[in-house]
């Protein structure tokens, strides 16, 4: 049997000392991620945190730079989850658009918000990018290739 895990992009925006995070119905219940999701097929890895964001905040995003990969595995789920997190610039806002289905908001919280919040976070990755972007964290995107 070949293992693989999942592999996910994720987004970290900060605009004004605020970070956008999405409220979602998980299992767990309601809990605070990053716009974050699956790469879908024959889908650049920027692509899909593009499409992630918009289809969960509403938000038109250009990643800039790779602020990490993340490997964690979830013990509820048994998935172990392979996460591309991306730091860019917000380019525009569908004030109206439908959100993803489970998705119940987009809100920006200050890093005390979220590391208040920590118990409601669907991974620990959220605070840990969250971390690594204050710290400076950002690599260039020429890092990932991506063959049609």
């Amino acid at each position: 049997m070949i293992w693989k895990p999942n592999v996910t992009v994720a987004a970290v925006i900060e605009r004004g000392g605020k970070f956008l995070l999405v409220e979602e119905e998980t299992s767990q219940g309601v809990r605070f991620n990053q716009p974050a999701g699956h790469l879908e097929a024959g889908e650049s890895l920027p692509a899909a945190v593009a499409r992630e964001v918009l289809e969960e905040s509403a938000y038109h995003f250009v990643p800039q730079h790779l602020l990490g990969i993340y490997r964690w595995h979830s013990a509820e789920s048994d998935t172990t989850y392979l996460r591309f997190a991306f730091t860019g610039a917000i380019t525009g806002h569908e004030a109206g658009r439908q959100l993803d289905s489970g998705i119940l908001q987009a809100v920006w919280l200050a890093p005390e918000e979220i590391r208040a919040t920590q118990a409601r976070h669907r991974s620990p990755l959220i605070l840990r990018c969250v971390e690594d972007y204050l710290a400076g964290k950002r690599y260039p995107l020429e890092l990932l290739t991506h063959y049609d």
